[in-house]
């Protein structure tokens, strides 16, 4: 027997779950506010606390000096105390005693601070994981939302079983969401950071030219071309996760290759990349698809393998074409391994696209191959 719903009835119940849905990402949106505003403050103490900190330090060491001098005058005037007056032996002890208690205190006092810092530092790393937990949950609201709120009637036309309807449109909207959230993340955590960090260092470089010597404003504009180098190789990097444009200049051959030097160079690993038949040109569809295949084994292996040696082969056949990523890496138990990762499933989806076969072999110790044999069509 079916059930017949009226329209009135389905957009009641849709309206009903829009407005609590909107309700919760407002809720989540104002805690995610308060962390931010919270973080923000945190940094600034912290900044200002690392300052104290270096003060105390440098002043510190500068009493120590002083007091190893006077504890020397002192020694001196202990042993040929002959020379020297009741006056001027008290002078010295009392002076060489007071500054030893200035040293105690400011040793102290630098403790404090130094436990002080390293707290702050600890609710910094809260704080930064409670908002990746309000941005991920606010990014999966935004999806309900989405599906809530778009007009799914052409697609009930072309999709007739509800559930593949439903699964279809949320897997779209996710992966959407789910790219947005990493390459913002990704941009936040690479180079806006160090954007921020090269400030302060200028900050800092300012303050060692006008006060400090020629080798530590050397050494400080290292670091600042230090960090512009990573910052500029991350840019670089994201530019590559969206689409490298040598892949379609030049191909998948030297596209790998360069990709496989700059993170190798990067990384201070080594990676060799072999390929075996005819190096040519392939169908677009199997460029980019192989290409990401390998980008991902690659990254899997770097995360997690702790490999030195990471080994990269394409196989040109005339029928299929054969890539395999192998790391001589800890490996894993495949017994226990979950293949549920966002990264694996969108492998196997891509592979399935192209009608072939991806095997993972590993054992632990022995590291990890990832093997990806799919049919090859040049038309």
């Amino acid at each position: 027997m079916a059930i017949k719903i009226s329209d009135k009835a389905l957009d009641h119940v849709v309206n009903e779950m829009v407005d609590v849905v909107e309700n919760s990402k407002d809720e989540i949106f104002n805690i995610s506010e308060e962390a931010r505003k919270e973080h923000e403050h945190l940094v600034r103490e912290l900044k200002l606390t690392k300052e104290k900190v270096l003060r105390h330090i440098q002043n510190g060491d500068q009493l120590e000096e002083r007091v190893r001098f006077s504890r020397k005058r002192l020694a001196e005037v202990s042993k040929y105390f002959e020379k020297y007056s009741e006056d001027e032996i008290r002078e010295v002890y009392e002076n060489t005693h007071l500054m030893q208690t200035k040293l105690a205190i400011l040793r102290q006092e630098e403790k404090s601070l130094r436990e002080k810092r390293d707290e702050l530092e600890r609710r910094l790393i809260g704080l930064s994981h409670t908002i990746n937990r309000a941005e991920n949950l606010a990014g999966k609201i935004a999806v309900i939302l989405n599906y809530l709120q778009d007009d799914f009637r052409q697609v009930n036309e072309m999709i007739e079983n509800a559930k593949e309807k439903q699964e279809f449109g949320l897997k779209i909207i996710e992966a959407q969401e789910e790219e947005r959230r990493k390459l913002s993340r990704e941009i936040h955590d690479g180079p806006a950071q160090m954007l921020a960090n090269m400030l302060l260092r200028s900050e800092i470089l300012e303050r060692t030219i006008k006060k400090g010597t020629h080798e530590q404003a050397i050494e400080e504009i290292r670091s600042v071309r230090t960090m512009v180098r990573s910052s500029l190789y991350e840019v670089r990097r994201i530019i590559y996760d969206l689409r490298p444009m040598a892949l379609d200049d030049l191909g998948l051959i030297p596209t790998i290759r360069k990709y496989v030097e700059s993170i190798s160079e990067y990384h201070s690993i080594t990676i060799n990349f072999n390929v075996i038949g005819e190096e040519k040109r392939l169908n677009q569809k199997y460029e980019i698809a192989l290409f990401r295949l390998m980008q991902e084994s690659i990254q899997n292996a770097l995360k997690h393998s702790e490999a030195s040696l990471i080994q990269v082969k394409l196989e040109i056949r005339r029928e299929d074409l054969t890539l395999i990523v192998k790391d001589e890496g800890k490996g894993f138990d495949q017994n226990e391994k979950s293949d549920k990762s966002f990264g694996l499933i969108g492998m196997r989806e891509r592979v399935e696209m192209l009608e072939g076969e991806l095997n993972i072999k590993s054992a632990i110790g022995k590291g990890t191959s990832v093997i990806i044999k799919v049919p090859y069509s040049p038309s």
